[in-house]
């Protein structure tokens, strides 16, 4: 294939194989123009250093550095960087962009000499629990160092854009073909399909993010109510999603599924806590569930407030009694000229978004002049071994 621009390396905290999310939807579209290497956190235990790489259907080349134990986190840091040195060796690829997620990171970057350096920050994930008592040092840096830093949603911007002379707001997009295809009324999925109606859903991770006790609350008072959640428990013992008889906990589904599900639901929920972790998010599910044509119900995030609660695409609810009578209101409304309304209102706004419009708007500030001076050279990647192979 003929590429028509440089390649870009990818310097990403999250496992391309995990929850369908912003960083593959744009390194998606990334690779119809120019080679990608989507350079996952290392594992470790191998006996030697090695770059595990294989091809991404969407044209992706996915990597993963398998490190020896028992070296320091610099030490595996160095590693990692002589390993994708080595792939850019191979592949001759003299000039290219570095684009990083996580600024846990940046002493990889460091020791790479890249054309430019790009700064996608999804989210504030230093305020995530447990998250590194590095990372608010490192991002200090990595702005810094950055030529550009894009943004995941309109809050986090606002959060940002004194901290650096080129930011742009890129809030999470949607594939609405995609998600349209809930509108045909696909077959309904073996694992939901016994399940009574009403069905009120939430697809995606659960975490620290979400309500555990508004899930426990509105399971309780409306027991005729199905509560289903797609998506893996991450970060938080399985033991505090709450349990009951209308609550069922499907896993993690392909996003080529989820249409189907989605289309079966007769309200989608976005049953987020206000903490810390949900300051800054831009819920790529919103857009997701208006595309699919679905009543969307969530609690105050500032990125669902605007612009879709703004416009009444979606319902605001602060208290849980709130939120249970805003579902309410959703479930009453399915089959009405006001849901029609509302679904039309959401359309046009999804009309003027797209991953592919997003893509296209980053690709503006990547095509541009290159940074006007260049990156000190560091002498040898072996310094940052401290000198030593052992």
């Amino acid at each position: 294939m003929r590429f028509t621009a440089p390649a870009l390396i990818v310097l990403a905290h999250l496992r391309w194989d995990f929850v369908f999310q912003r960083p593959q939807h744009l390194m998606t579209r990334a690779a119809r123009t120019r080679p990608v290497y989507y350079v996952e956190e290392p594992v470790f235990g191998a006996w030697d250093d090695t770059l595990r790489t294989r091809r991404d259907p969407s044209g992706v080349t996915v990597c993963t550095p398998q490190l020896r134990q028992g070296d320091t986190p610099q030490g595996s840091q160095a590693r990692t960087a002589l390993l994708i040195e080595t792939l850019l060796s191979s592949h001759d690829l003299p000039e290219y962009d570095l684009w990083v997620y996580t600024p846990l990171e940046l002493p990889v970057a460091d020791l790479l000499q890249p054309r430019r350096i790009v700064y996608d920050c999804m989210d504030e994930l230093a305020n995530f629990h447990g998250a590194s008592p590095l990372l608010r040092q490192r991002e200090d840096e990595l702005f810094r160092r950055a030529d550009v830093v894009f943004t995941g949603g309109h809050r986090l911007y606002e959060h940002k854009s004194r901290r650096h002379p080129n930011v742009h707001a890129f809030p999470s997009s949607v594939d609405a073909a995609h998600f349209r295809q809930a509108r045909a009324a696909p077959a309904d999925p073996a694992d939901q399909r016994h399940l009574p109606r009403p069905r009120l859903g939430y697809a995606g991770v659960i975490d620290e993010r979400l309500d555990l006790d508004l899930l426990a609350y509105m399971a309780a008072q409306r027991p005729g109510w199905q509560l289903i959640l797609l998506g893996p428990v991450v970060k938080i013992d399985p033991r505090c999603v709450p349990r009951a008889a209308n609550i069922h906990l499907l896993g993690l589904k392909e996003y080529a599924e989820l249409p189907a599900y989605l289309a079966h639901w007769d309200a989608a929920l976005l049953p987020f806590a206000l903490n810390a972790a949900t300051e800054f998010i831009s819920p790529t599910k919103t857009p997701e569930y208006l595309a699919a044509g679905r009543a969307v119900v969530s609690t105050p995030i500032h990125d669902v407030i605007r612009p879709y609660g703004e416009t009444g695409s979606a319902r605001i609810a602060g208290t849980p009694e709130a939120f249970l009578q805003a579902c309410e209101a959703a479930l009453a409304e399915q089959g009405t000229p006001a849901a029609a309304d509302r679904l039309a209102r959401a359309d046009a706004l999804l009309a003027g978004q797209s991953w592919d419009a997003t893509w296209a708007g980053m690709c503006a500030h990547l095509d541009g002049p290159l940074p006007g001076q260049m990156r000190e050279p560091l002498t040898a990647l072996a310094a940052a071994f401290g000198g030593s192979d052992d």
